[in-house]
């Protein structure tokens, strides 16, 4: 997977920030010499068909990252731990993330 010039956690202090869409558009603007807002337009853009293209029921594979998976779960008899009573759980679609074996190999040397 090709370096995108992301700055490395170097302390626990940094290990608490998340990466943003600003931090994104922050690395297309740096790497690619555009503009922040065609940085942040390109970003944006990325983004918006990735959503998209879940919310028309389609996976997204990003090689060298991960794959998001949607699945349908059907409908299924659940309990309320307090009482005990049987509740009927409604059927819905949900995402998952699957990282690539490239990227689990990078979180696991840290």
């Amino acid at each position: 997977m090709a370096d995108l010039g992301i700055a490395r956690v170097t302390n626990e202090a940094d290990a608490a920030n998340t990466l943003t869409r600003a931090d994104l558009a922050d690395v297309v603007h740096r790497r690619l010499g555009l503009s922040r807002a065609e940085s942040a337009g390109v970003v944006e853009r990325v983004l918006h068909h990735m959503c998209h293209a879940l919310s028309e029921g389609h996976n997204v594979k990003i090689s060298g990252f991960g794959t998001f998976i949607l699945r349908d779960k059907g409908e299924r008899v659940g309990r309320n731990p307090k009482t005990g009573v049987e509740v009927p759980i409604a059927p819905r679609r949900v995402m998952t993330f699957r990282a690539s074996q490239i990227m689990r190999d990078r979180i696991a040397k840290g």
